[in-house]
């Protein structure tokens, strides 16, 4: 029997790839950085059994009608406001994602975030690698504490909730807006607040909401006004969720202190002005970014192709 027909949009980890060259055909073998062509995913699409891509592929109506056989759409990626599960599901596709598994990473990257912006690292690591650096000065690069402060975090999912209790070691107050109540563990309190109060009271503001057409531009003009002049705005969930027009002048005039971004709302292009400002830091995407992540990652696709080319409900479904 030849083995199913896989197409991979980007080259994953070396023990995923092992895996898939194992039990698969691949379509192709990506390279190193690669960024398919239009052309590339569609003929990809077509020759497939399966399909692994990611966040950054737009699996519209127009590239699943190129499907002759394809079978399933494995999402690299929690997300998958990048998937037309209309179309999909109008064809038969079953698409699938990659929950529970980055959550830590995630949350731990939100944290990297805070402390470097409200510590300024970037800017010091930068002032240490010039040369121009004299020595230890008492007004030199402040910043601002995060012990004991008012975090505010909006969406309150597994990713928002693991960087809340990360906020216990800070000993900071927890603030949430949410569509649903949350349990906070034991002994700890977390108060929820509508989002206006809670962008009022936060001295940071961590986002962890899906793209959706309600979300998008949540954090605009008139939100980052309702914000404190010290606070520090976070975003590891989608670029979209934030108007970066209205941030770049936010942090030009003063309106917020600082912002901490891994996404960006026309990724990868960044909005005038942004790379410029030294009271943002600007990290490529890496939310997910560690290699035990992106091999559990990989894993839960492959068990998601396995489960469906075998005739069986794939554990992650999502449409």
């Amino acid at each position: 029997m030849p083995l199913p027909t896989v197409y991979i949009t980007r080259l994953l980890p070396a023990p995923i790839m092992a895996a898939l060259r194992e039990r698969y055909r691949l379509v192709t073998e990506p390279a190193e950085g690669a960024i398919p062509t239009l052309e590339e995913l569609r003929t990809g699409f077509a020759e497939a059994d399966a399909v692994i891509c990611m966040l950054s592929d737009s699996v519209n109506a127009d590239l699943l009608s190129h499907t002759t056989k394809l079978k399933i759409v494995a999402n690299y990626a929690v997300g998958y406001n990048n998937i037309d599960l209309a179309a999909a599901k109008a064809r038969g596709i079953v698409v699938t994602n990659t929950p529970d598994v980055l959550t830590d990473a995630t949350a731990d990257l939100a944290w990297a975030l805070m402390l470097s912006v409200a510590r300024r690292v970037v800017e010091g690591d930068r002032l240490v690698r010039s040369g121009t650096w004299r020595g230890w000065g008492p007004t030199q690069l402040l910043g601002t504490d995060l012990a004991g402060k008012t975090l505010g975090i909006i969406g309150m999912g597994r990713i928002g909730q693991a960087v809340a209790q990360r906020a216990q070691g800070f000993r900071m107050r927890i603030l949430y807006e949410s569509r649903r109540s949350v349990m906070p563990p034991q002994g700890v309190a977390w108060e929820h607040r509508p989002l206006d109060q809670l962008l009022a009271e936060a001295d940071f503001v961590s986002l962890h909401v899906p793209l959706t057409e309600s979300t998008r531009h949540l954090i605009g003009a008139r939100e980052l006004s309702r914000m404190k002049p010290t606070a520090i705005l976070i975003n590891t969930t989608r670029g979209p969720v934030v108007d970066e027009e209205a941030l770049v002048a936010a942090l030009k005039t003063g309106v917020i202190a600082g912002a901490g971004l891994d996404v960006y709302e026309q990724e990868p292009l960044l909005h005038p002005g942004l790379v410029e400002l030294p009271n943002v830091v600007l990290l490529p995407h890496v939310g997910s970014g560690t290699l035990e992540t992106r091999i559990r990652m990989g894993k839960i696709c492959l068990e998601n192709i396995e489960a469906v080319l075998n005739g069986r409900p794939a554990p992650n479904r999502i449409n």
